[in-house]
């Protein structure tokens, strides 16, 4: 476990690397405008989940992969524009129903979340960030250094 003066030069840093704006950030505002409250809720927990992923890949050593392979990089870059592409292309050539039921309310915010997790994940930028961020507050002499990165990221999400 990183030292207290560690773990909050961590959370200052964190914070200001948060707000900057990225797909994932843009992402939940374009949802909380377009949808409402509720909809920016649920894509922020969508996005802290595939946050989480990273995380744990991160910590397993799967983000070294993405760093060291230019087609590992590149095949998950492109995935994750043309999955921003195709949200777009939806919003725009599908209609809006009048009216909707509660049940399809619910399946819609599901899919917010999903939407948001996935925009996350494939954002190759964020494996990178967690490869090159987090070592620089990991101690070996403190514990497993796995661990020590998956509790960087929990604090992080």
């Amino acid at each position: 476990m990183p030292e207290i003066s560690t773990l909050a030069i961590f959370v200052v840093t964190a914070v200001v690397l948060i707000v900057t704006p990225g797909p994932a950030v843009l992402y939940v505002v374009a949802r909380s405008i377009d949808q409402g409250r509720m909809a920016g809720i649920v894509s922020t927990l969508g996005i802290g989940t595939g946050t989480l992923v990273h995380v744990a890949a991160a910590a397993l050593g799967i983000s070294a992969l993405l760093v060291s392979s230019a087609l590992a990089f590149n095949l998950v870059k492109y995935l994750g524009a043309a999955y921003l592409i195709y949200l777009g292309m939806r919003k725009l050539m599908v209609r809006e129903e009048i009216y909707r039921p509660e049940s399809l309310e619910q399946t819609r915010l599901a899919r917010v979340y999903y939407q948001g997790a996935v925009v996350n994940i494939l954002n190759p930028k964020t494996a990178i960030f967690f490869f090159a961020f987090f070592p620089q507050f990991v101690d070996t002499a403190h514990g497993s250094v796995a661990f020590q990165i998956f509790f960087l990221g929990v604090v992080f999400t």
